[in-house]
This record gives C-alpha cells, sequence and structure tokens, in this order.
C-alpha cells in the first residue's frame, strides 16, 4: 500500500455499496419511465401501426365538444363501412371542418389519426418519458452521453409530432 492511499482507499470502500445502491435505483426508476411511456402511448400507436384487417378513412370534424369532437366516416379501405358520425380525440391537433385521415377502433365509433401525424402523435407520451429519464439518468446515473442521446432524441420525437400535425 502506498501511505498516502490509505484514507481514500477506505473511504471508497465505504461508499461502494452506497453508490451501488443509487446505480441500481436509478436504473429501475428510468427504466420504470420509459416502459410507462410505451404503455401510455402503445394503446393509440398499436392502431396506428397494425393497420391490417382495420377500417381506414377520413373523417370531417363537424362539432366539438370539451373533450372530443365527431363527424361523418368515409371509408377507403375496402370492407370499411360509412358512419354517420365517429369521435376523435380533442387535442390541439384537431380543428372543426378539417378532415383527417383516420383508423377506426375495432368495436367501436372511436378513430385515432393516422399516416406520419398519427404515428408521431401516438408516440409523444414516449417522447416525454425519454425526457425525463434523460434527466433521471444524468443525475442519479451521471451518464451524461447516454442522458443526452435520451434528451434529443425525446425532443426529437416530440418537434417532429408538433410539425406534422399542424
Amino acid at each position: 500500500m502506498i501511505p498516502a492511499m490509505p484514507a481514500a482507499s477506505a473511504a471508497s470502500s465505504r461508499t461502494a455499496p452506497v453508490d451501488a445502491l443509487r446505480v441500481v435505483s436509478m436504473g429501475a426508476v428510468a427504466v420504470l419511465i420509459l416502459v410507462a411511456g410505451v404503455w401510455g402511448s402503445w394503446g393509440t400507436a398499436q392502431h396506428v401501426m397494425l393497420t391490417k384487417g382495420k377500417e381506414q378513412g377520413t373523417v370531417r370534424v363537424t362539432s366539438c365538444g370539451a373533450d372530443t369532437c365527431t363527424g361523418p366516416f368515409t371509408p377507403v379501405s375496402p370492407g370499411a363501412s360509412a358512419r354517420s358520425g365517429v369521435v376523435i380525440g380533442r387535442s390541439v391537433a384537431v380543428r372543426k371542418g378539417q378532415t383527417y385521415d383516420v383508423i377506426v377502433k375495432p368495436g367501436t365509433d372511436e378513430v385515432v389519426r393516422s399516416g406520419p401525424a398519427g404515428f408521431l402523435y401516438s408516440w409523444v407520451p414516449f417522447g416525454g418519458a425519454l425526457l425525463l429519464a434523460s434527466v433521471v439518468v444524468a443525475g442519479g446515473l451521471r451518464l451524461t452521453r447516454v442522458a443526452w442521446v435520451l434528451g434529443v432524441s425525446g425532443l426529437a420525437l416530440l418537434t417532429a409530432a408538433f410539425v406534422t400535425v399542424q
């Protein structure tokens, strides 16, 4: 042993379990955040990504309430039937009088946007999770490069969704 090193090595051996606990717990929190983001996005994204056998068409928004908008559905896929009124969630991306490409959720009169705008918009919760996880990874795990990748990826996803839904 080097005479000047014993105090430092003794201190580092005492903090090793604390560091390991910090890494494990913050890693678990980061993974939980990302899983929650995928879970929150998948409810809509599955309809946009897995379109085989689903009714596809357009909806012209005729009226909007506090949480939803409605309008007639015009089918474009084989086997789809016209409907006098379908429901689409109201957001900043849905405006009265506009026509949107949509996919009907099976067994309901609810529709979700399709195409690039619908795909990116459905993954917005995951984009937010990426941003939040980047803070946890940077602060808790002290992996700044990984945190930057997560943060920039989340910001890119949110920006792309914002640009395409306008």
